[in-house]
């Protein structure tokens, strides 16, 4: 499923419905257990229920549980799910004392929170386990078996194969096979009636060349006979969070959907930015103040680092972040953060592990050089390096750069021309679906990323 920009794949549907209906579910049972049904309220109940299952969706979201590209054993998707409830449990008991809620009381919240948690990471792990992948995936069939095709075969991870499960492929005419030779295959009649014979669900066109003997008539029966045809950059796109730079064509870069910024996602986004920086500006100052003395304490002044970055469309702004390197770590010009790097002090060895040293740029946010969410900024002379090697690099600067971003929750810390090619293609994935709700999204995974630690150097 597809909405506002984002795949939603069935089995993390499925999976989060049946955590939210545990969450609904226990306080009932609870509350006819130890109270006897009827002693309190049926609308308190209600709304314990509702409050109660609202936050542990969104804190066990933030945790990664029901992410796409969630990789986790059973036993890591169950302490996620317990380690969400309890946090839901606790926000919400604090949420009670100051509202009717109270009258639940504080060991009938404690009780329901710990059932709660042990049930749903149970329930997770079961569903995890027992209604796999496999049973919502759609049948496949590849028309075409070259090298748009080999994007497809080559696919090994295992969240970009979520959703789908190729039948075979079929080679086109005049066409190199650069697939596995066991899974070409030939339909002995007509494309339709192969199709509906193996029980296809969606038919993926990569064919290398399609000026030359380009179905148009099979393929055209097959969509109105209810069965979906897609180019292989859609799928790709949809499949895997990101546009596959070695089959795109800017045909699809203009006739796509997508790629759109009209006049209220703009005013939308900055009304979310100011507001939320404000907040957070609020919340993080005492986290900002220790740092900033942990700076000066170890290495001296200045504590902020300043920096040119390239922006929306092109201009050039300052980024303010915390000195995490030594004060001479650019002597010698402008390089690429490498793991270990030894110019990173042992404070900003911390800061960077947990993404403190990007505080200072909700300034950034606040003056509208930059966005919560978006691409990455990079430095001028990067950018002019990446956009003469690199297809599509200036593509990224139609959205303003962000804090954070779908390319730095999907792909580690960029720190060669490779990786800034990887992450290109999560950023164009950001450009052409950027939403509203895909940024709540991505805000919400950003947690998984700062208390695991993931990605920083």
């Amino acid at each position: 499923m597809r909405v506002f920009g984002i795949v939603w794949h069935l089995p993390l549907i499925v999976m989060a419905m049946c955590f939210v209906a545990v969450l609904w579910g226990v306080p009932y049972a609870i509350e006819a257990i130890v109270w006897g049904a009827g002693e309190l309220p049926g609308f308190l109940v209600m709304e314990f229920a509702v409050l109660f299952s609202a936050i542990g969706l969104a804190a066990t979201w933030a945790l990664g549980l029901f992410s796409r590209r969630q990789r986790a054993s059973l036993a890591g998707l169950g302490m996620r799910a317990f380690a969400g409830t309890l946090c839901a449990g606790l926000i919400t008991y604090l949420i009670s004392r100051m509202t009717s809620l109270g009258e639940m009381g504080g060991r009938t919240i404690l009780l329901v929170t710990l059932v709660s948690a042990v049930v749903s990471s149970l329930v997770v792990a079961i569903i995890s386990r027992f209604i796999g992948d496999d049973i919502f995936r759609r049948k496949v069939l590849v028309y075409g078996s070259g090298v748009r095709a080999r994007s497809i075969a080559s696919l090994r991870r295992r969240s970009d194969r979520r959703g789908f499960k190729v039948f075979g492929y079929i080679q086109a005419l005049d066409e190199e096979v650069e697939v596995a030779p066991a899974q070409v295959v030939s339909p002995p009649g007509s494309l339709l009636g192969y199709a509906r014979a193996q029980e296809v669900d969606e038919i993926v066109l990569a064919m290398d060349d399609r000026r030359r003997n380009f179905p148009v008539a099979e393929l055209l029966e097959c969509r109105l006979a209810g069965i979906e045809v897609t180019d292989v950059v859609t799928f790709l796109e949809r499949e895997t969070g990101k546009v596959h730079l070695e089959v795109l064509n800017p045909s699809w870069l203009i006739f796509g959907s997508g790629f759109r910024r009209d006049a209220l996602r703009r005013y939308s986004e900055r009304i979310f930015d100011f507001g939320a920086s404000l907040l957070l500006v609020i919340l993080a100052s005492p986290i900002m103040l220790l740092t900033a003395i942990a700076i000066a304490a170890e290495s001296g002044f200045p504590v902020f680092y300043r920096q040119q970055r390239v922006g929306f469309r092109g201009s050039v702004f300052e980024v303010i972040k915390f000195r995490s390197m030594r004060i001479d770590a650019e002597k010698n010009g402008a390089v690429w953060a490498t793991a270990g790097d030894s110019r990173v002090t042992r404070v900003g060895a911390v800061i960077r592990k947990l993404r403190i040293d990007e505080l200072p740029q909700i300034f950034n946010v606040l003056k509208g050089d930059m966005s919560f969410v978006g691409p990455r900024p990079e430095r001028p002379e990067f950018v002019a390096q990446l956009s003469e090697s690199i297809p599509y690099y200036s593509e990224r600067h139609w959205v303003k750069p962000g804090i954070t971003g779908w390319a730095q929750l999907c792909y580690p810390y960029g720190a060669s021309e490779r990786d800034a090619l990887e992450k290109l293609q999560y950023d164009l994935y950001y450009v052409k679906n950027h939403s509203l709700l895909f940024d709540f999204m991505v805000l919400a995974q950003t947690a998984e990323v700062v208390l695991l630690g993931k990605g920083a150097r």
